[in-house]
């Protein structure tokens, strides 16, 4: 079964740290790009941090410098550390994996469920 599972959401106070943790199965992790998207309530989904299979890190820019998202191809994770966090990083926090196919050109995405981070006082 293809799937990710998202955890280490919850409530924290601005300026605090939270690592948010992506559990996938039923694909070859090791090839695919993963990325963290978040979504504030009214605002559309927004792509956060992606990292490629060979380990290269993309960041909006309203991240930059405060997130780090990193992968464990040997447990097939995906995290992001998010330092310094503030009251409009307050999201529900999405993992996507975007996937080879294994016998035909082209990729397919799998989103996991999502986890809500909140940071207030």
């Amino acid at each position: 079964q293809v799937q990710l599972v998202e955890s280490g959401g919850g409530l924290v106070q601005p300026g605090g740290s939270l690592r948010l943790s992506c559990a996938a199965s039923g694909f070859t992790f090791s090839n695919s790009v993963m990325s963290w998207y978040r979504q504030a309530p009214g605002k559309e989904r927004e792509l956060v941090a992606t990292i490629t299979s060979a380990g290269v890190e993309n960041y909006a820019d309203s991240v930059k410098g405060r997130f780090t998202i990193s992968r464990d191809n040997a447990k097939a994770t995906v995290s992001l550390q998010m330092n310094s966090l503030k009251r409009e990083d307050t999201a529900v926090y999405y993992c996507k994996a975007n996937v080879p196919f294994r016998w035909a050109a082209g990729t397919y995405d799998v989103w996991g469920q999502g986890t809500q981070v909140t940071v207030s006082s």
